[in-house]
């Protein structure tokens, strides 16, 4: 797989391709690390205009109207807390999320699916206790059998993650572009330097 095998789960709207803002919460913290918490210049601009953020840090770069014109902004800070969400939805992307993007049977990364533990032929379901990312090689290998027949092993069970735990492993994978002034509200508990 060529690139950033992360890439490959997140797709990023065309707008945020150039100039994108962190958008923080009222707290100052990211409203989620993976996928990053970005706006488009354009929404972060009619957020600005409309009194609803405050702005933290600006790029070089001006955007103009007949009458006005302003710096384009990189971080941008709620002016109201939104609360953030205890139930974590189960999506492809957070199966992912929580299995670190490595199958759980061979530990490889990249070309991943899920897989389920006992197999929905045999009554499994389809829920967080019984789904694990795979990869297809390890998928195809197990097929409808269970891990005692397959004669597999998971290297964690399943689990249900709990918000938190999702956001501090986002922080684990940061996107391929980071902006300088993102910096210093994304790793706030990194070590300092002495």
């Amino acid at each position: 797989m060529q690139g950033d095998f992360r890439t490959n789960f997140v797709h990023a709207p065309g707008g945020l391709r150039h100039h994108p803002a962190l958008v923080l919460n009222a707290d100052y913290r990211p409203l989620s690390y993976y996928p990053l918490s970005l706006w488009s210049w354009q929404d972060a601009i009619k957020a600005v205009w409309l009194d609803r953020v405050d702005i933290v840090a600006e790029y070089d770069q001006m955007v103009h109207s007949p009458s006005t014109q302003i710096r384009i902004p990189s971080v941008i800070v709620l002016k109201d807390f939104v609360k953030p969400q205890k139930r974590v939805a189960f999506t492809r992307f957070n199966l992912f999320l929580r299995d670190e993007f490595r199958c759980q049977y061979c530990g490889a990364r990249g070309d991943l699916t899920f897989d389920h533990v006992v197999p929905r032929a045999s009554g499994g379901r389809s829920s967080w206790l019984n789904v694990v990312a795979a990869c297809a090689r390890c998928n195809l290998s197990k097929a409808a059998k269970s891990l005692s027949r397959s004669g597999m092993t998971l290297r964690r069970p399943p689990r249900v993650p709990g918000a938190e735990e999702l956001r501090n492993l986002g922080r684990k994978f940061p996107p391929g572009h980071l902006h300088d002034s993102w910096l210093d509200f994304l790793y706030w508990d990194a070590e300092l330097e002495a």
